[in-house]
């Protein structure tokens, strides 16, 4: 090799050592750049953070209080569009009553019901009229208050029907039969269990259609629960109600034992626990 491309590759070496010296330096300085920037950064996000941080709790703020609004326009888990006059004085607040369901319908409903019906939903269901069902508790509370405790007779085939209507009968003095209904207990002396009382309260009309029947048959009133699909003809007193849900027969036997107590002038009060079974 000769002396002049010697110097030639040595040049390049050289070159080349400084060109790497140079990267390597510029790659230091860029990783202090980037550890710079990136503490930087993090300072930065911080900083966004708090103050993003500080305007989401401002903004919450607001709009919780729209949130707040709109719930209460909106009705939140419940839909409270159940009866046509919203400062009707009920008995329990309205939102006790939608808790428990008791304004839930069928997706069928009878000429005979209709007067009880508020709406019907999107879903199909009609939804019945709360103030009527409040409403129809205190006269038939009115009704039963005038018969001696013993002579009022409640039925209910219905199974989540049955417990509540124990209760009721327990608490006001009255007699139940519960689960299914053995025919001639009104109209045939000779079978043991054999009784004669002066009214009748039923959990459903189609359910306790045995029950009624008799009833009609020895000439004593029916007060009866009735749903959307209900027919009255056999009934004198209705109680417009969702007669299939467990919480909302508890909570309608629960309110109609207290109100015929208050009617007898008693100092004694249930709470809604003592009508609800345990599942």
């Amino acid at each position: 090799m000769s002396e002049d491309n010697d110097a030639v590759e040595l040049d390049e070496d050289a070159e080349t050592e400084a060109v790497d010296a140079d990267v390597e330096e510029e790659a230091d300085t860029t990783e202090e750049s980037t550890a710079d920037a990136g503490a930087e950064e993090a300072s930065a996000d911080a900083g966004t953070e708090e103050t993003t941080a500080a305007a989401d709790d401002v903004e919450a703020a607001a709009e919780g209080d729209e949130a707040d609004l709109e719930d209460e326009e909106e009705a939140s888990p419940f839909d409270d569009d159940v009866m046509p006059d919203d400062d009707v004085d009920l008995l329990i607040p309205v939102e006790d009553y939608l808790s428990a369901g008791v304004h839930i319908g069928t997706q069928q409903k009878t000429a005979d019901m209709e007067r009880f019906i508020h709406r019907v939903r999107d879903d199909g269901l009609y939804v019945l009229d709360v103030s009527e069902t409040d409403g129809r508790i205190r006269t038939a509370a009115d009704f039963l208050a005038n018969y001696d405790p013993e002579q009022i007779l409640v039925t209910s085939s219905r199974q989540y029907g049955r417990f509540p209507a124990e209760k009721f009968a327990d608490a006001v003095g009255a007699r139940a039969r519960t689960g299914r209904f053995i025919p001639g207990t009104l109209t045939n002396p000779d079978y043991a269990g054999y009784i004669e009382p002066d009214v009748v309260v039923v959990t459903d009309p189609i359910g306790d259609a045995q029950a009624v029947k008799e009833a009609i048959t020895v000439g004593i009133p029916v007060i009866a629960m009735c749903d959307s699909n209900n027919q009255l003809s056999n009934v004198d007193l209705v109680i417009p109600t969702n007669n299939k849900g467990r919480r909302a027969l508890s909570v309608v036997y629960w309110l109609l034992a207290n109100e015929t107590l208050d009617r007898r002038g008693t100092d004694t009060v249930f709470a809604l626990e003592d009508f609800e079974d345990e599942l």
